[in-house]
């Protein structure tokens, strides 16, 4: 697989072919179980942005799906739970099975890890 200016280098080359052939010219080809081949565009285009200096890095602390910025307000659903998204969880560096003690205000909600102080305000 070409990546870096070989990768850009390749591209240039091939010119005006198509995009099936210009992933497998560049060498981002797979083979199934039965196989077959199998294209790997995705891994194509990221080594493509990355040689043409576009970061897609997954260092994106406090960016949900598709780079949005958070919004930090949270909506109850309709089923009335109150969901905190990857991207909250992420920026806490939470793990699954992390514990909080739920404690309710004058309204407001304040989530305390469990054997820890709510001093914080």
């Amino acid at each position: 697989m070409f990546t870096g200016p070989e990768l850009l280098a390749k591209v240039k080359e091939l010119g005006d072919v198509s995009k099936s052939e210009l992933v497998r010219e560049c060498g981002y080809v797979s083979n199934k179980k039965d196989g077959s081949e199998r294209l790997n565009f995705t891994a194509f285009y990221e080594a493509l942005l990355g040689a043409k200096g576009v970061s897609l890095g997954a260092n994106n602390a406090g960016r949900g799906k598709g780079g949005r910025s958070l919004s930090y307000v949270a909506t109850v659903q309709g089923n009335g739970n109150l969901l905190v998204g990857k991207a909250y969880t992420a920026v806490l560096d939470l793990l699954p099975g992390d514990e909080f003690e739920i404690k309710l205000g004058k309204k407001q909600i304040r989530l305390v890890p469990v054997g820890g102080s709510d001093d914080e305000e």
